[in-house]
């Protein structure tokens, strides 16, 4: 179609409007103009939607090519409802404009702002600019670059970078965090919090793209252009950014993050060099020239051309410190220099490596490193290129070469994350020290050398170190050694493997934590990826091998480990490690296996070629770095390896085995020597055996016959068994696999002599007690013995070895030999399973089994033995039952003819087998006959426990014994005075050694066995009471064989040199009998002195060994609290898995065998009496123990109680033997005994009555101590009822308070004993409190409310009120004392009025007493809140229903505010019947309160567990339940009751604060410093918000709303709840809970309700502010009050103004900020007149006469008679006493700073000022200097300026100060007074003392009180004061300075120069 034919143009229509466009198109062009109507392209794109899409779209190319911004414009001004077509032209047409297009601005600007765009056209700009940039060349910069100028000028960044596609946004981000447009790290944050893991994934992705070494590959094959490469400062924030959260991500994509910060280092290139002494000294110059080198190096020159070439290289230091940034970036080849390069040939290669060539020599400078550092060396811009990998430098002194280390300082990258203080450039010394340290461990000798345990123990000791220097060379080391890693893989094997080690070495004790540890582990998981057999590989199964037995620690870790391809083919040991490690738990048999690596074998050359060069033999070096010995079972292991090699030499100490073959070298040694071969031949066997595994088995045969001659062969045969078999049981399979490998009968048979021979040497060696070594070599030789005969079904001949006959004979000769033999014939018997012969019922076999059988019967066979038969049995699956033991033992016909195969016997034959019982490791049942094993007989007990005090030495005096006979003292009694002295020092010397030895030595290993014989019972008091008795056995036997010699020596000694001294000049006759009265005394005393010894021991053994068992006891206390037993979960599987039947432990109680033995341990103390009494403090002897232990804790409960009292009464003095009281203890004791013998609830009723009536029966007149004693003894007993496993403290609490309801009334009211039951939770208050109410007869029985009112003032009003108590547990009783109160008049009982009005202060702002009301709702809801007793089944329901609601509220059909979610829940509340009764819903909320605390409790401990979880997160956990639960308590409220009725809806809410309430108190008491505030805070909080949300229903309830959460508040006051002090301040500061109180509740209802609150936090303040004690948290709380008064001070001066003089009165006088504070507050409505105005007259001003508004009651605290007199005084000036009594009235003690009530001072002082201004204004006139004076008010004021002592008057005069406010009638009237007490002051002193309090107030910042002011500037300025002739003002220069300053700052320069002067002249 020809335009010019027809052109849509020449027709009317709608044109596009283009008048914008800067370059409009051509006018004259016909076919551009047909695109100009508007109607045109509707249609079009109406066609387009039917149908035509494809032929109308190719209508639109002419338009897009030709006049692409028209028809955008077209596109725009149209308003179709079409879309398809037209977004997808927008969206073609969009890059046009995003290129360099005239028009492009206006067009963009047009379609982002124009008007009437609609969104989805901005959606359409963004989407095709993502595409633009990320379509054709990939990510093409400068088009990002054109993107974000577009973005900026059209304000559009910000919507850009909300959008998608990820890829796009953060690389744009990237670019503007550049550009400084916006701060990555946040936006990173924000966008993380926003979008999680997918926007994770995708930062990493980019990452990748943008850096691909970041992966820890190879450089990219073309290096990217510069200007694609990121930034290091953007690659460092975001890899930050994404390690913060890689703990929340999914497990790939954390590991890959981790990678990547990993990685990061060597992306940002930097300067890197070995460790010194890795790499081999000589490297041989090579002869290639600088042009063969790749390419690569080249390029560093351009980036070079920015910098100043020459020698002042800007920055370039000698050791090259990696580019300035945009240099490093541009050679980013991560990997060190080897890499680069591609390999030289060498003339002379001397490294391990080949391939690696040095420079030609002659480049000038240093050699950089790192990856190709260029640097510009003395005016040469040649890069030099280091090709050594491990980057030696080689200095320029001639002739030497000394290796230095210096680390690169580093950019902040990887490890800056990591290591805290990598960022800290550490000196030269620092650096050399740490380079120093490494050089040594891989040195050689003679250098000086380290091992690698030196190291880490250094490092240790450093990074502990209070030396500045140390922690930073630790940081150093560490850091390098990390920095180092990516270098690992160029390390020669040895240096590679010491590496290992000391990598490993490091995790294993625990030197890094945190990141780096992950960092540290992260780094062995990678080389253990590495394939098998591969250099890293090694590295990695070293390291791990070094910190396997911390495996258990990191669980998923070794899951991680396990998940590697090649796990199999690990060490086996390691392989166990690693399964037992996903468990946590360690192997149950810690295997030890040796690791074989190129590395430990290069190492153990190097070794071996050092030792030579000293000439020792190798055989010396057991170097535990190549091998960690092995003591257990490896049967199935590929690739084991074991022990060094040891040359066969006979003068060779054991090498590394636990095992001592001494026995059978000492016997080869005597026996014919055999011919051995030479040195190296013998190495090489070693060598063979020592990598000898099933992989290597045909080769490593071949290599023996290669080596080994056949004349040698007998001597491999002797070394195979001596020094390989005997004591490596683990490789038995191994080596007889060999032997058949070998197929040489003839060494075979060489094996069996040998083996037999050995076998004959064990058997007839002497067979001591504890010769362990001798019983494992004999075990394992018949463990060999089997596999090499009947396993290969070849027989043991009668010749040989006469199996039955062997077993008799061991049975004639005794328990020893036993101990030898049947072990061995176990092991030896094991093997005959494998056996097709020899297996059961073989009859050889069998009969042996009869044998065994038979000895299993004997009944004193020790038990091991038993097992040991036990065990054969199973394993060749026969049953003992089944056998048939013959009578081969008794047979003495065989006796006769034994012939012996074991050694002679050393002594008769069965005689009882026991040891003496010190020595014992399990105590025998029945006390031991110790007649055979002690050449000495111990002399006999002669005391029993409890006759020895230990309390002071002189409990020794009464039982010396001194013989009368003795010839010495015939002749010199008065010697006998030094007797006592010479024992009791003996004594003093001894004991703390013996005692602290002891208990060492005895605690260990009865730690153990307690800890596993009680690993599964629950019950930690029968624990505890095992542990002591078991404890003091021990310790008293360990002290006794300690210390009886000693002293008998000391003794002795000590009584010869008192003789000695007494006796100057003693004949020899005299001296004879000296020493023999001296040895007499010595051993008649010894036991004496030994048992008071042992009985300290004792004594202090009990408590050390509570504080080791102290968490098992908590975790069974835990387990008890929380419902569960414990029983140790590791242990149980273990026990089960790994124990038989007979001995294995039984959940529950210990079984009564086993406990037999402890209950032996407890009669039988060492040293003393054995203990058969009812009394002994043993515990559970009272009946036959069996039944009592095994089945009740009731019993265990009552013996800790006896034990306790007993110490109670053992530790009262003598003289008060006979005290009531202690008789009164001794029947406690006695009913205790009684009850735990019948153990039923009547004898436990009893008991609780007798130690309540005991209790409340102590009067104090006894001796001090001992009523303390009394008191503690009667509560342990209650406490013992209390305790959950005897009747628990809901029937004990309800008995206790039934005892104290229904005693006799003459000690019914014992306040003291009341208050100690209530203080320790032993009474239901409830019904106490009901009681009390009842019992004071509305005030008739006047002792009752006596007494209420003294548990009242205790409980509530006094300091040391109880934190637990709260008003709610007292309603009824205060209830009833107000009633008395207010009805009785002039008559009520003394001190009734002010302790309501006490109680009043404290409580009465806080609404109702109403039986009924909602406080008495909240205070029930407290009181229910610790009931415990639900009805079964209640908590399950309750925590179906909380998670039902959990997941309702957060589901997205909630419906607004959760309303379609709560009608759902009602319905399944009312099906649960949870509705049913108000006691039901009570409970409902609390079990949810409680779950709800409970789950944040454990998010908060997850948190302490895992450090780097991200508290936001856990935050967002605990809130997910409690912001629900929340929602589900305002919707109850709302919900409650008809719409009209509000009493429901607040009883409701009373009810649940009550109870959250009553749950934190609990839980604050409990757990005490453990105390979590969080959950609690957030329900208030919320509840707080819901419940003032603007809705008409909760607008009627506001203000008892309000109410409400005062009364909770204030319950929760911080001396009640300190732990939750903070959030407390946080929820009464909250901006809506301030406006609601102060501001929107009409006339003012909130005032006295919030001032309450702010008194309460200011008594809580007061004491730590009044003696200045201002830890941390007080300094925090202290600032946060100040804040909170600055906001009232700034929006609520008002209320400040009312109520200042009760913030005054609980404000210490030390506080003057905080008080100035208050007191500057004026009514906002009122002008202050600027005090500092010339002249100013304030008796003229409107609002002097006007008296302020104090909402106080101030009055309330005078006493009734005192206010009488004192009106009366005011009045009449009578009595005439009143001013010289008035001082005794105001003085309360004599105590130092609390002399007087401050609070009658300030009421007093207030008081009779506003009398004072009514008496004025009577007068009709005005206060003023003249109008005050000379009236009854001034007198007292003027007595008590001039009565009162300092202390006294500087309160007073504060007292007066505090009213000096802004202007009204109280300020003037005090501020004249103030000044008439200057003027008229009789002393200066006083003076001094009105300067001081007005001074003091004035030099602290501001604001000042106006009153102040004026009152100070009055003083100085009216020259009637002389204030400046007053020495005070002159005493010093500094107060002079000071006054002048004050002077000059409230006057003036020049008035205050006048002032002074103009009276100083005067």
């Amino acid at each position: 179609m020809n335009p010019d034919i027809f052109c849509f143009a020449d027709y009317p229509c709608h044109t596009v409007v283009t008048d914008i466009l800067k370059a409009p198109p051509e006018d004259d062009n016909r076919e551009i103009a047909t695109w100009k109507s508007l109607d045109l392209i509707e249609t079009l794109l109406r066609l387009s939607e039917l149908g035509q899409y494809e032929q109308v779209k190719q209508l639109f190319n002419f338009p897009i090519k030709h006049c692409p911004d028209m028809l955008v414009l077209a596109l725009l001004q149209i308003n179709p409802t079409w879309h398809t077509l037209r977004h997808e032209l927008i969206s073609t047409l969009m890059p046009i404009f995003l290129g360099n297009h005239p028009n492009s601005a206006i067009i963009l600007h047009y379609a982002w702002h124009g008007q009437g765009q609609s969104p989805s056209i901005r959606q359409l700009i963004m989407h095709a600019m993502a595409e633009w940039y990320m379509r054709g060349e990939q990510y093409d910069q400068a088009k990002l670059s054109r993107i974000l100028d577009v973005a900026q000028d059209l304000k559009a960044l910000s919507m850009l970078l909300n959008g998608t596609p990820f890829a796009f946004v953060i690389d744009l981000a990237a670019l503007a965090s550049r550009r400084e447009y916006l701060k990555l790290d946040k936006w990173l944050t924000d966008k993380i919090r926003e979008h999680g893991e997918p926007f994770i994934q995708a930062c990493v992705t980019f990452l990748k793209r943008r850096c691909p070494s970041i992966m820890g590959g190879l450089a990219p094959e073309k290096e990217q252009p510069k200007s694609a490469q990121l930034p290091p400062e953007t690659l460092a924030t975001m890899l930050a950014c994404l390690q913060a959260c890689a703990g929340s991500v999914s497990q790939e994509l954390s590991e890959t993050i981790l990678t990547m910060v990993a990685n990061c280092g060597n992306v940002m290139n930097k300067a890197r060099q070995p460790p010194p002494g890795v790499m081999p000294k000589v490297r041989a110059p090579s002869t290639s020239s600088i042009e063969t080198m790749s390419p690569v190096q080249i390029d560093p020159l351009s980036g070079m051309a920015s910098l100043t070439i020459g020698g002042s290289a800007a920055s370039l230091t000698p050791s090259m410190q990696g580019f300035t940034t945009n240099l490093s970036s541009a050679f980013n080849t991560p990997q060190s220099p080897a890499k680069a390069f591609p390999p030289l040939s060498t003339p002379n290669q001397t490294t391990p490596f080949s391939g690696i060539s040095g420079l030609p020599s002659q480049l000038p400078g240093s050699l950089g490193t790192g990856s190709l550092s260029g640097m510009g060396t003395g005016g040469l811009a040649l890069p030099t290129v280091n090709t050594d990998p491990f980057g030696q430098r080689k200095m320029s002194t001639s002739g030497l070469n000394p290796q230095t280390f210096q680390q690169s300082k580093m950019k902040p990258s990887d490890l800056s994350q990591v290591w805290p203080e990598a960022n800290q450039h550490f000196s030269k010394e620092i650096d050399d020290e740490a380079n120093s340290y490494f050089q040594r461990i891989y040195n050689h000798p003679p250098h000086p050398t380290m091992s690698v345990d030196e190291v880490l123990e250094m490092l240790q000791r450093f990074k502990d170190s209070s030396i500045k220097r140390e922690r930073e060379v630790f940081n150093c080391m560490l850091r390098n050694l990390f920095e180092e890693y990516r270098f690992f893989p160029q390390y020669p094997d040895k240096e590679l493997h010491i590496t290992a080690c000391l990598f490993g070495g490091i995790i294993e004790k625990g030197l890094v934590t945190y990141m780096a540890l992950g960092l540290a582990l992260r780094y062995v998981l990678e080389a253990l990826r590495k394939p098998f057999d591969s250099k890293m590989y090694y590295f990695g199964i070293a390291a791990l091998d070094r910190f396997k037995n911390r495996l258990k620690d990191y669980p998923q870790y070794c899951q991680h480990l396990a998940s590697i391809g090649h796990f199999l083919q690990f060490p086996h040991h390691l392989q166990e490690y690693i399964e037992y490690g996903q468990q946590s738990r360690d192997p149950p048999v810690k295997m030890q296996g040796s690791i074989t690596t190129p590395g430990s074998i290069a190492l153990a050359q190097a070794q071996a070629q050092a030792q030579a060069q000293n000439k020792t033999p190798l055989t010396r070096q057991v170097s535990a770095i190549v091998t960690t010995s092995t003591t257990t079972t490896v049967t199935k292991a590929t690739t084991v390896t074991r022990p060094s090699g040891v040359s066969f030499k006979k003068d060779v100490p054991p090498s590394i085995n636990t095992t001592n073959i001494e026995t059978l070298l000492v016997a080869t040694d005597q026996a014919e020597r055999i011919v051995e071969p030479p040195e190296n031949i013998q190495e090489k066997v070693a060598f063979i055996f020592n990598n000898l595994s099933q992989s290597n088995m045909t080769q490593k045969v071949e290599e023996l016959k290669e080596t080994v001659k056949d004349e040698f062969m007998p001597w491999v045969s002797q070394y195979l068994v001596m020094k390989r078999v005997s004591i490596e049981p683990n490789f038995h399979s191994l080596y007889s696999n060999f032997m058949d490998t070998l197929k040489n009968s003839e060494f075979n048979k060489m094996v069996l002599t040998e083996t037999y021979r050995n076998i004959k040497v064990l058997l007839t060696s002497d067979k001591a007690a504890a010769n362990f070594s001798d019983r494992s070599l004999l075990k394992n030789l018949g463990h060999w013995l089997g596999m090499i005969t009947l396993a290969k079904n070849k027989p043991i001949l009668h010749i040989d070895l006469d199996v039955k006959s062997l077993l008799l004979e061991a049975y004639v000769k005794g328990q020893q030999e036993m101990l030898y033999v049947v072990p061995f014939v176990a092991k030896v018997l094991e093997s005959s399973v494998r056996s097709m012969v020899f297996r059961p019922p073989n009859p050889w076999t069998m009969a042996i089994m009869n044998v065994l059988a038979e000895l299993h019967q004997e009944h004193d066979l020790k038990l091991n033995l038993k097992f040991e038969i036990e065990v054969l049995c199973k394993n060749l699956a026969l049953d003992i039952n089944d056998l048939k033991p013959g009578t081969l033992l008794k047979d003495k016909e065989k006796l006769t003819n034994l012939e012996e195969q074991l050694s002679a016997p050393k002594r008769e034959s069965k005689i009882p087998e026991e040891l003496p019982v010190v020595v014992t490791t399990a105590a025998p049942v029945t006390p031991a006959t110790t007649t055979t094993c002690t050449s000495t007989v111990p002399p006999q007990p002669q005391f029993s426990y409890h006759d020895i005090n230990v309390y002071s030495l002189a409990a020794l005096a009464p039982h010396i014994t001194v013989n009368p006979n003795i010839p010495l003292f015939q002749a010199h009694p008065q010697l006998k005075s030094y007797v006592r002295q010479a024992i009791e020092r003996a004594v003093q010397e001894l004991v703390h050694p013996v005692v602290d030895r002891s208990i060492k030595i005895a605690m260990t290993t009865c730690e153990q066995i307690v800890r596993k014989d009680f690993a599964l019972d629950s019950e930690e008091s029968r624990m505890r009471v095992a542990a002591h008795h078991m404890m003091r056995n021990l310790t008293a036997g360990m002290a006794m064989i300690t210390c009886r010699e000693p002293l008998l020596m000391s003794i002795a000694t000590n009584l010869k040199n008192n003789f000695a001294t007494a006796l100057r000049t003693a004949s020899p006759q005299q001296r004879e009998m000296m020493e023999q009265a001296a040895a007499q005394i010595a051993q008649d005393n010894c036991e004496l002195a030994c048992c008071f010894i042992q009985k300290t021991a004792v004594e202090k053994a009990g408590p050390e060994m509570d504080k080791r068992l102290a968490t098992e006891f908590e975790l069974r206390k835990h387990a008890r609290q929380e419902g569960r037993r414990y029983c140790d979960p590791v242990v149980l599987t273990y026990q089960a898995e790994r124990m038989p039947e007979q001995i294995r432990l039984k959940v529950g109680g210990v079984d009564p065998k086993q406990l037999a033995v402890y209950e032996e341990f407890a009669r039988n103390i060492p040293g003393f009496l054995p203990s058969n009494d009812i009394s002994q403090p043993t515990g559970f002897l009272a009946k036959p123990m069996q039944q009592a232990w095994a089945t009740d804790d009731i019993a265990q409960i009552y013996d800790k109680c006896i034990t306790e009292l007993e110490q109670h009464l053992h530790a009262i003095p003598p003289t008060l033997a006979m005290n009531p009281q202690t008789q009164a203890l001794r029947n406690l004791l006695e009913a205790v005994v009684m009850a735990r013998n019948s153990r039923d609830a009547i004898a436990a009723l009893g008991l609780l009555q007798k130690a309540v009536e005991g209790l409340l029966d102590a009067t104090s007149g006894a001796d001090p101590d001992l009523l303390l004693r009394y008191r503690e003894c009667h509560l342990l007993v209650l406490k013992a009822l209390q305790d959950g496993r005897a009747y628990g403290s809901q029937w004990c609490n309800n008995k206790i308070t039934r005892c104290l309801i229904e005693c006799r009334d003459e000690y019914k009211y014992n306040v003291d004993a009341v208050e100690l039951l209530i203080r320790h939770h032993l009474v239901n208050m409830q019904q106490y409190d009901i009681h009390l109410a009842q019992s004071m007869e509305n005030g008739l029985n006047y002792m009752a409310v006596a007494f209420a009112m003294q548990l009242v003032k205790f409980l509530l009003v006094d300091e040391r009120s109880i934190s637990h108590v709260t008003e709610a547990d007292l309603f009824n009783t205060i209830e009833t004392l107000m009633r008395i109160s207010a009805h009785s008049r002039g008559n009520a009982p003394e001190g009734l009025p002010q302790l309501m009005d006490l109680l009043r202060a404290n409580y009465e702002a806080m609404m109702d007493r109403a039986h009924g009301g909602p406080n008495f709702m909240m205070h029930s809801g407290i009181s229910q809140a610790s009931e415990y007793d639900d009805p079964p089944g209640l908590r399950e329901k309750a925590e179906y229903l909380l998670r039902e609601w959990v997941n309702l509220y957060h589901s997205a059909a909630a419906g607004r505010d959760s309303t379609k979610a709560f009608s759902a829940f009602v319905g399944q509340m009312h099906q649960q019947g949870i509705l049913k009764t108000d006691d039901l819903i009570t409970r409902f909320f609390r079990l949810c309160t409680e779950m709800c605390v409970e789950i944040s409790y454990r998010a908060q401990q997850e948190q302490q567990h895992n450090p780097t979880a991200n508290p936001t997160m856990i935050r967002a956990k605990c809130y997910h339940n409690l912001d629900a639960f929340v929602r589900l308590i305002a919707l109850l409220v709302k919900h409650s009751g008809e719409a009209t009725n509000t009493v429901t809806k607040i009883n409701l809410l009373n009810k649940v604060l009550g109870i959250v309430v009553g749950v934190l108190l609990q839980d604050h008491e409990v757990r005490q410093s453990e105390f979590q505030q969080l959950p609690y805070h957030r329900i208030f909080i919320m509840l707080l918000l819901e419940l003032n949300a603007p809705e008409h229903v909760l607008e009627t309830i506001n203000f008892q709303t309000l109410t409400a959460f005062c009364n909770t508040f204030h319950i929760l006051r911080p001396t009640k709840a300190p732990g939750f002090v903070y959030a407390w301040l946080e929820l009464i500061s909250h901006r809506i809970f301030i406006a609601r109180m102060l501001a929107h509740t009409p006339q003012q209802k909130g005032w006295p309700m919030y001032a309450q609150l702010l008194i309460d936090l200011f008594k809580f303040l007061a004491p730590y502010l009044r003696n200045v004690e201002l830890t941390k948290p007080m300094q925090i709380l202290y600032k946060g009050t100040l804040r909170v008064l600055l906001v009232l001070l700034h929006d609520f001066p008002e209320f400040l103004c009312d109520y200042h003089y009760g913030f005054c009165d609980v404000i210490p006088p030390n506080c003057i900020q905080l008080r100035n504070l208050i007191l500057s507050a004026f009514p906002r409505n009122m002008r202050l007149p600027d005090p500092f105005t010339p002249n100013l007259k304030v008796d003229m001003l409107s609002e002097i006469n006007i008296a302020p508004r104090i909402l106080t009651n101030f009055t309330g605290v005078m006493p009734p008679q005192f206010k009488k007199d004192l009106d009366s005084y005011l009045k009449t000036r009578s009595p005439v006493t009143f001013l010289s009594e008035l001082r005794s009235n105001l003085q309360v003690s004599n105590e130092p700073g609390n002399r007087y009530n401050i609070q009658l001072i300030n009421a007093l002082v207030l008081y009779v000022g506003t009398q004072a201004i009514a008496h004025i204004h009577n007068k009709g006139s005005t206060p003023s200097m003249s109008t005050i004076t000379h009236s009854a008010h001034m007198d007292i004021f003027q007595n008590l300026a001039v009565d009162l002592d300092t202390e006294g008057r500087y309160l007073f005069l504060n007292a007066i100060a505090n009213q000096l406010r802004y202007p009204n009638s109280h300020t003037h009237y005090f501020s004249c007074t103030m000044l008439y007490l200057f003027a008229e002051a009789n002393t200066e002193a006083i003076q001094e003392q009105i300067t001081r309090v007005l001074l003091e107030r004035l030099i602290v910042n501001r604001p000042h009180p106006w009153g102040l002011l004026i009152t100070f500037i009055e003083l100085i300025k009216n020259p009637a004061f002389k204030f400046w002739n007053h020495e005070f003002v002159h005493c010093a220069p500094e107060i002079e300075k000071l006054f002048q300053s004050v002077a000059q700052c409230c006057m003036g320069q020049k008035q205050a120069q006048q002032v002074m002067e103009g009276t100083g002249a005067s």
